[in-house]
Parts: structure tokens; sequence; C-alpha cells
């Protein structure tokens, strides 16, 4: 628990994405709850979107100020403003852009900056200007949150960021949304028999989603047990999607294979499933696979980077290479052994309650704001 002491601080939460996404509610998630713990937490983002419906929908009024561009000054004055006006005590931000402007306020105002990491696209090497952005980082950030051991240690490897500033806040979630429900309104709603099996993914459709393999493991599975369908939730990107419709179709698997869109509620999304499957290339933390096993799912997931850090292999889940073969012999052995997944499914609901709750989560960062180094 957060020292009542410090439960006065005001706290600016900063974030220069608008869509649906793991950070994204991450970064909607702490503000809420540090705000339920006493905190008084303000919201900054770039524009209207998703993120903004859902902090409305908490009760935030956020600050909205545009910083599209390599560099926008206009957005540093305004973020300069509302930090002095407010009398802000910390900056909270998340991922590359949103880390580099409040550095930069940090050093201007003379106040804490916390800067989030949620994966290694926010320190890659094709960034533009990336050393002066890490330069101004290494300056005007406090303390470094790496989401992940794996995103910790590339980190570290690359030189990015002063390790000595750097620790690891895994994200959590609240166990109590979760758990196992009746699929049958999915099944109606895609038009399906009472006794399908569906197979659920759950994030956007990107590249680093790994859906191409995917829907090549569902040829193999489907071969074996044409019960099984594959529902994919997640905010489509137009060109990627079109690509894997006509995958799909090539492949003659389409009538298996369910894009449903982005789902406002992942809970109620994975209660109807049957079995969890991540395909992904490249992860930071995977809070999908964390709600997946919170839900009590058996799950199958790729070695991507961080699931391996939620589970461990044949414990709490299965885990397989980013092969289609692989993946799809990964979810016929779950398919063919329903005690298999039972247990599997027990262990990982309870290694994620130990590890990846939401009140942890909120400790952690609650020690940082008592003593941010600035």
């Amino acid at each position: 628990m957060c020292p009542d002491h410090m439960k006065s601080q005001t706290i600016l939460h900063v974030i220069d994405t608008t869509g649906p996404g793991g950070a994204e509610t991450v970064f909607i998630e702490l503000a809420d709850r540090l705000r339920q713990r006493g905190y008084r937490c303000l919201v900054l983002i770039r524009g209207p979107g998703w993120v903004c419906e859902q902090l409305r929908a908490r009760g935030f009024e956020p600050f909205i100020v545009d910083a599209k561009g390599s560099f926008n000054w206009r957005f540093l004055r305004e973020l300069l403003r509302i930090v002095r006006r407010e009398r802000v005590d910390v900056i909270q931000s998340h991922l590359l852009g949103s880390n580099v402007y409040c550095a930069m306020a940090g050093l201007l105002a003379r106040k804490p900056v916390i800067a989030t990491f949620h994966g290694m696209v926010d320190v890659g090497p094709g960034e533009r200007f990336r050393g002066a952005k890490l330069w101004l980082m290494n300056r005007g950030v406090s303390r470094f949150v790496a989401v992940s051991s794996a995103l910790r240690t590339a980190i570290d490897r690359e030189g990015l960021l002063d390790p000595a500033r750097c620790e690891i806040i895994y994200n959590g979630v609240d166990m109590g949304r979760y758990g196992r429900g009746n699929g049958a309104s999915l099944r109606q709603r895609l038009g399906l028999a009472a006794d399908a099996v569906l197979v659920g993914s759950l994030g956007n459709v990107r590249p680093a989603k790994g859906y191409d393999l995917l829907i090549r493991a569902a040829r193999e599975v489907v071969a074996q047990r044409p019960d099984v369908h594959f529902i994919i939730a997640g905010d489509p990107k137009t060109s990627l999607q079109r690509q894997l419709d006509a995958l799909a179709q090539e492949l003659k698997i389409a009538d298996h294979i369910h894009f449903i869109g982005f789902c406002n509620d992942s809970a109620a999304y994975l209660a109807q499933l049957d079995l969890f499957l991540l395909t992904s290339t490249s992860e930071g933390l995977s809070i999908a696979t964390i709600e997946a096993l919170a839900t009590g799912l058996p799950a199958v997931v790729t070695r991507c980077g961080g699931p391996e850090e939620i589970m461990q292999a044949d414990r709490d889940g299965l885990m397989v290479e980013p092969q289609a073969p692989a993946i799809a012999a990964g979810l016929l052995r779950l398919l063919n052994d329903a005690a298999l997944g039972e247990r599997l499914a027990a262990q990982g609901r309870s290694h994620v309650r130990e590890h990846f709750s939401i009140e942890a989560m909120l400790d952690a960062y609650c020690r940082l704001y008592e003593s941010p180094q600035r």
C-alpha cells in the first residue's frame, strides 16, 4: 500500500497514443487505481479516441494537446503550463514520445519523471533522432520502468538507459474481473454450432502478432479437428487484414477463421473461449496472456520475449516456437487431452494471482513515487 503521507501528491499521467492497446490499458488503469488510493491524478493525451472515451467513462476529464510531428514545441509548452499550474509533484509517462517530452519538462520544471517502456519498439535502432532522445531521457528521467525482465535486459545490453535508475514492474490485472463463462453468445454471433470449440487470440492486427502463423497452424488443426474455430479479437490494420483474409482463402480455411474486430471487454471475451492462443513473434510483456491465464484458460503461447516471464512451460501452459507446425502440435495436444488442459489452467491462474495482480503493480509504482530521486 502507498504511505498516507504520499497520497496528497498530484501525479500527471501522459501518453501520446489514442487507440486501444496494452500500454494504453495500463496507462488508464494506473491513473484510475492510484486515484482510488487517494492520489490526485491528472491525465494528458494527444487527441480524441478510445483512450479518451475510456478516461471519461471513469470520470476523468483529460487535458488534450496535439503532439503531431517530430518535435512539437506547442505540446512541450502546454505540458509545462499544466505541470506548473496544477502543481504537479510527479510526471508519469508511457512510451517513447511521451517519455522524451516529459524528460524535457522534468528538466525545465525540476520535477521527477517516471518513464515506463512497454517494448523494444520504444528504443529501436531505427528510431529517428534516437541518440538525442536517449540523451534527453538519461538526463531528464528520474526512474525508468521496464515492463519485463527481457526488456530490461535488452535495454541494458544496448547501453540505452542508466541501469542504476531502471527497474522492472510487471503489468497487473484485476483478478476479480476474470473467470470462465458460457460461450453460447459468441457462438451464436458467429453462427457456429453449439459444440464448436473456440480457440481465441486477443491483440491488435499487427505484424508482430503473427496471425499469419495462426492461419497456417489452423489449417493443420482443422484437418484433424473440424469442430475447432479460431477467433481473433483486435483492432484491424486494413492492409494487413486484407493479406490475412487472402491467406485464409488461399489455404481454404476461411470458414474457421473469425476476425471480430476490437474488443472493449477483454474479460467477457476471454470467458467465452475454450483455449487461448498467442502466436506473436515479439512481445514486451503480453497482457493478453496474463488475462487469459487469469481467466483460467488452457493456453498455447509462442516463445517471443514476454511470455517466458509470465508462465513456466508445461506447468502454467504450453510454450512453443513461433512456427506454424509447432503451434498446431501444441493446440492438438491440449485439444486431445482435456485433463492436461484443466491442470495447466488451474496452475496458470494461481501463478498470475501471485505474481501479476494489479495490486502488486500499484504497490511497486507507489514505492517509486515515494522516492523518485530528483
